[in-house]
């Protein structure tokens, strides 16, 4: 059985255990905001955890404005945070 799966958060490889979601294995890497609010540029991340809310979007394999909170890891996955878009 696999302990870890590697994802790739603005190029770079991330460890994440299986079952994580996104936000809780960026949360778990030291990632604590990945977009910004569009009036103030505020930094957001997770926020509520449970999908309620919408402070953690992000793009996953290119499918923008994914909640990192539901969206389980997966081996290869690539996330981007909007700061390179």
């Amino acid at each position: 059985m696999t302990t870890t799966v590697t994802l790739t958060f603005d190029g770079q490889p991330l460890a994440a255990s299986p079952g994580q979601s996104v936000g809780a294995a960026l949360t778990d890497a030291g990632v604590r905001s990945w977009r910004t609010t569009r009036r103030g540029g505020r930094p957001r991340g997770l926020f509520c955890g449970i999908g309620v809310c919408f402070d953690c979007l992000i793009t996953v394999d290119d499918v923008a404005d994914q909640r990192a909170c539901l969206v389980p890891v997966r081996d290869g996955m690539v996330v981007r945070s909007d700061s390179d878009e």
